[in-house]
């Protein structure tokens, strides 16, 4: 294509002069060729542009092709590539009497800063995160592993956002197969738009059983995490607009780990895993089985009689249970829409006003109260949205499997809770979700319960 042709083309698919953010500007070069520069006001940097303007005209047009003083230049002759790159903040270059079009990288995004995530802090150890700029978090894994081995392959998914995804990975450590397969399943993705960012992209990659609650990935806004899991041969996707990043591929114990236990010597990092992994039994299985013992009171030992109900209640124990875990979600919702300076009052509002009378006014016994808070606070020991609340579905099942067959719908429902885990297929479906569990391995197994020391070689 001529220039003039490709100026005509750009500005009819680019409808210049409609959208204000959408700029041409042409300008004479030194030897009175004609140049056209197109680009997006406010994903610009303005200071690199006024620096190519002034560049270009005090050079001929024979120069541009090698001597563009910027560090990331293209050329193509390819009109959709044109269009992706200005709207991705690019801009394109078009200069009378040169075959290809110049894709100078001039891109600025706006973004806050690296500052440490809200939901997965650690007592020591580094404070940044991740941000919804793609470029800033591959530069903050690349700045923990330098390894030219170390891979970021680029991606741009959706018909109408052309979303970047990066695919990263070690070569060598990283299962060859299994980033294949990812990374035709990410090309042969077709939507118009990952609306959604990672959560979009999770439900084009899994084919989801929607009876089955447990999360086929986890995320992490954490790079040193993201790091972490990259030099034990996992695979990371991160995607543009959002600050999380998806570890590929996942099991049910990965998420007995957390970056703070690598801030801990191995013994004490050691015992606070197997505290969380006790605790994550609690969440699922202690209100079911209170509620079963009150059942079958005989079943008490003498011992622990004080768990028991003395005083009679006109709401059904089943009942009582039911309304608290829809409260607290509840009152979780609302403390998410509350404004921060408020958030206390409502904390103190919800948890011991609305307690305290729900007791008195004959609603609720104090057990069933206290159980649930234990269980509420024990679910904030992991940071994972998607398996607290699978834990909750699990516990929801399990009363009320309890409540209609007692002990036999008890021990059925936990075989049925053990056969979803088992058969939640990871994002290929080449490791189960029990791994190392299902299929054993011991060493894994001892890796992912205790912390084991640093190696030396």
């Amino acid at each position: 294509m001529t220039y003039h042709e490709y100026v005509t083309t750009l500005d009819g698919i680019l409808q210049i002069g409609t959208s204000f953010d959408v700029i041409k500007r042409t300008l004479k070069m030194l030897d009175n060729k004609e140049a056209a520069l197109y680009f997006l006001d406010g994903l610009t940097k303005d200071e690199i542009s006024v620096r190519l303007f002034e560049y270009l005209a005090k050079s001929p047009a024979a120069d541009i092709d090698h001597n563009i003083p910027y560090a990331e230049v293209d050329g193509t002759t390819d009109i959709d590539r044109m269009i992706i790159s200005i709207m991705s903040g690019s801009t394109v270059l078009i200069v009378e009497s040169l075959e290809q079009a110049k894709i100078i990288d001039t891109r600025t995004y706006p973004a806050r800063s690296v500052s440490e995530p809200e939901n997965d802090k650690v007592l020591r150890g580094s404070r940044d995160g991740f941000t919804e700029t793609i470029v800033f978090n591959t530069a903050l894994i690349r700045r923990r592993i330098r390894d030219p081995n170390l891979v970021f392959s680029l991606k741009q998914i959706g018909a109408y956002t052309h979303s970047d995804v990066v695919m990263c990975y070690i070569k060598g450590r990283a299962d060859s197969k299994f980033v294949d397969n990812i990374s035709k399943q990410l090309d042969d993705i077709k939507v118009k738009a990952l609306n959604f960012a990672e959560e979009s992209l999770s439900e084009c990659l899994i084919k989801r059983s929607w009876y089955n609650p447990f999360p086929k990935i986890r995320y992490t806004e954490r790079p040193d995490a993201a790091a972490a899991m990259l030099l034990e041969g996992s695979v990371v996707i991160i995607c543009d607009n959002s600050p999380s990043a998806m570890i590929l591929p996942t099991s049910i114990f990965d998420f007995l780990q957390e970056s703070d236990d690598f801030h801990l010597p191995p013994l004490t990092s050691s015992y606070v895993r197997i505290i969380r992994l006790l605790v994550f039994l609690i969440t699922i299985f202690s209100t079911p089985t209170w509620y079963l013992l009150v059942k079958n009171p005989d079943w008490i030992p003498n011992m622990f009689k004080f768990i028991g109900i003395s005083e009679s209640t006109d709401l059904p124990i089943i009942m009582q249970l039911l309304l608290i875990e829809i409260a607290i979600d509840g009152l979780k919702m609302a403390a998410m829409n509350t404004p921060s300076t408020l958030n206390s009052s409502l904390s103190i509002v919800g948890g011991l006003i609305l307690g305290d009378f729900a007791v008195k006014s004959g609603w609720f016994i104090p057990q069933t109260i206290l159980y649930m808070a234990i269980v509420t606070i024990a679910n904030y020991t992991q940071p994972s949205y998607e398996l607290g609340y699978a834990f909750k579905f699990t516990r929801i099942f399990l009363l009320i499997s309890t409540a209609l067959f007692n002990y036999w719908g008890y021990a059925g429902a936990i075989i049925i809770v053990f056969i979803f885990i088992a058969t939640n297929k990871s994002i290929d479906g080449s490791r189960s979700y029990l791994y190392p569990l299902i299929p054993w391995n011991g060493r894994a197994m001892r890796r992912l319960l205790t912390r084991v020391k640093l190696k030396i070689d």
